[in-house]
């Protein structure tokens, strides 16, 4: 099975999942709420694609994934350990279609590296949670998520900028990072890695 990466944009954005097509809780700050769509069509000035659909050969979407300069994302200055830095593009919030393919959230966050090295920005930043080590795959993964498990992002190299409370702001360095160096992404590029490759077709005896 193959798997293609859409571009996330205001013509784009009816094919995100319904929670997520109208959502503004990146994009509000106090008791202002902006329409997601007039939002989506500034972002894109100012920015191009705000984000990537990911679908498999059918089709069918898996997961979604947002991201973008932080001062396109209002929130992000209200919650602790923040605010953001200027120079790095902010993920603020992924979603997962399907609970039987949690592995999609490392290939968004694979996504969002590649597109912010080909536009060689200096770093990526997203927000982190210290969930107990109790805390089940649906509570750290599935459904809507607007900040990821401190230790997903430490998979990939992010190091904690602060932390107040469980919450932590998180940055990988993109200077210097050549293509896929497993080195510095780590264990989550290999695990994506793996459950991407094709599956060879089982012998018949």
């Amino acid at each position: 099975m193959s798997y293609r990466l859409l571009p996330v944009t205001a013509a784009t954005l009816p094919s995100a999942p319904p929670v997520c097509v109208d959502c503004v809780f990146w994009q509000s700050r106090g008791a202002r709420t902006p329409a997601k769509a007039r939002w989506a069509e500034r972002a894109e000035e100012e920015w191009g694609a705000w984000g990537t659909l990911y679908r498999d050969d059918g089709e069918r979407l898996l997961g979604f994934v947002q991201y973008g300069p932080a001062t396109l994302f209002p929130r992000a200055f209200q919650l602790p350990a923040g605010p953001p830095s200027e120079d790095a593009v902010l993920i603020t919030c992924a979603y997962l279609v399907d609970p039987s393919s949690p592995w999609v959230m490392q290939s968004l966050f694979l996504s969002v590296i590649g597109e912010a090295r080909d536009r060689k920005l200096r770093a990526i930043e997203a927000f982190g949670y210290r969930y107990p080590e109790a805390s089940s795959v649906h509570e750290r993964f599935l459904a809507h998520r607007t900040v990821f498990p401190s230790d997903f992002l430490a998979d990939f190299g992010f190091v904690i900028v602060r932390a107040e409370g469980r919450v932590e702001l998180a940055r990988l360095e993109l200077r210097g990072l050549v293509p896929v160096e497993e080195r510095r992404l780590g264990r989550a590029w290999r695990v994506a890695r793996e459950l991407l490759a094709p599956q060879p077709v089982p012998e018949r005896y």
